[in-house]
């Protein structure tokens, strides 16, 4: 996904302003697709300049709001229907996992102990996100609590997958002394 399909999905419920967008992304894409206010703005200014937004007002210092185009929602049809989500997965987390033979047992268990940590601290945040929105029978509101409940069960997911991987580094040996000399450490 691109910020630019972001912006034009979010105008396409109804025009905004960057500053409004920037709260939309807050509320409803911040687990998804998170921006920050200078690429949400230098996005509008481009997708204004293609022809795929417009500025449909203007007010006081400067602000401007935008409106999806005709051309903007025909790009956003193609997008969902027409093209591949991009499904390359990259973790440096679990790459990380992968090469966690390199620390003593009790490092390791220290690490997934921190990425359990993390993920139940997501979590939490993801429960107060939805919490603190007014959702309702919008288009927003409906799909975005799919996605919200996405990640709240992702992040949950997380959390117990760390917490019994600590369980089983628990459970290992120390390292024989020549393998503590071969990372550096001392045996116990």
């Amino acid at each position: 996904m691109s910020l630019r399909h972001a912006v034009l999905g979010l105008l396409a419920e109804r025009p905004a302003s960057g500053y409004d967008l920037m709260k939309l992304f807050e509320t409803s894409l911040a687990n998804v697709w998170p921006a920050t206010q200078s690429q949400v703005y230098g996005e509008l200014g481009k997708l204004a300049a293609s022809g795929l937004l417009t500025v449909s007002a203007e007010g006081p210092r400067g602000r401007k709001e935008y409106a999806i185009t005709a051309e903007g929602r025909v790009e956003l049809r193609h997008w969902l229907t027409e093209t591949e989500p991009d499904r390359i997965r990259r973790s440096e987390t679990l790459l990380r996992v992968f090469f966690l033979g390199a620390l003593t047992p009790v490092e390791a268990a220290v690490y997934l102990g921190l990425e359990a940590g993390r993920a139940a601290a997501g979590h939490a945040a993801l429960r107060e996100l939805e919490a603190s929105v007014p959702w309702g029978d919008d288009p927003i509101s409906v799909y975005g609590r799919l996605a919200l409940e996405y990640g709240l069960r992702l992040t949950a997911m997380q959390e117990e997958w760390a917490r019994w991987a600590v369980e089983q580094v628990e459970g290992r040996e120390a390292p024989t002394s020549s393998q503590a000399a071969d990372m550096g450490e001392t045996p116990d």
